[in-house]
């Protein structure tokens, strides 16, 4: 057989391969793998998951209180050899499983979002310097819960899906209850739960608590990434 010919019985198998791999991909992620503008999406997605990370470092080198998750995750730490930004990455981890049951379905952004945010949080609290005094400490919170928001804008800008604690979220109130009762409900857990282990609550974990929705609100539709119009008319 010659090499042509053995080209044009393989171009139907590759071809039929990528359609399963799309069908297989529709049904078990939220988006598309990549829609377009690829590009300033994969960059506003990571952009944004790092930012998150350095909020939340910032936050906890301010001590005067972690946002919610991030006192569980100190507490964990307290007590075990893996660090904040490690259990971050397991717990997010383990919160995708709960996906299942609730019928959430991620998005590259999703399974990023499980990994970057705990690596950026550790590297993040190992370059930033001890604070010396209260206005830099306070300095830190504030610079840390305006981090936090844009990167929530960013990252959920992108449209790539939701982070698992947000997925969770979601899935609850599509269960009945409200978004913000859930919400109120898992994070007033996992403060509880951190605060007894020894994780750091403080007027910090208010201030966020207060100011996270409104900046996130201001950010979000500044950062919303509008999905591509093809020739047709079609959108990406």
């Amino acid at each position: 057989m010659t090499q042509s010919g053995t080209f044009s019985l393989i171009r139907p198998l590759v071809r039929r391969g990528r359609a399963t791999c799309a069908r297989l991909a529709g049904r078990v992620l939220l988006t598309p793998v990549l829609p377009r503008p690829r590009a300033r999406r994969l960059l506003q997605l990571y952009l944004g998951l790092y930012c998150y990370g350095l909020g939340g470092a910032l936050q906890v080198a301010s001590d005067l209180g972690a946002v919610p998750w991030d006192v569980f995750h100190q507490g964990l730490a307290l007590h075990t050899p893996i660090s904040i930004g490690g259990w971050s990455v397991l717990v997010g981890g383990a919160l995708m499983l709960l996906w299942i049951p609730l019928r959430q379905r991620p998005g590259i952004g999703t399974l990023s979002n499980v990994v970057v945010i705990g690596v950026s949080l550790d590297l993040s609290l190992w370059l930033l310097p001890e604070p010396e005094g209260l206005p830099a400490r306070v300095g830190l919170l504030v610079m840390g819960i305006v981090s936090i928001a844009l990167a929530t804008g960013c990252y959920i800008g992108a449209g790539l899906g939701p982070g698992p604690r947000d997925g969770l979220m979601t899935g609850l109130a599509q269960r009945g209850l409200s978004i913000r009762l859930a919400r109120t409900c898992i994070e007033v857990t996992v403060v509880a739960i951190g605060f007894v282990l020894g994780g750091a609550v403080g007027v910090g974990t208010l201030a966020f608590a207060l100011a996270i929705g409104p900046l996130t609100q201001l950010f979000l539709p500044l950062l919303r990434v509008e999905s591509a119009t093809m020739d047709d008319g079609t959108r990406s």
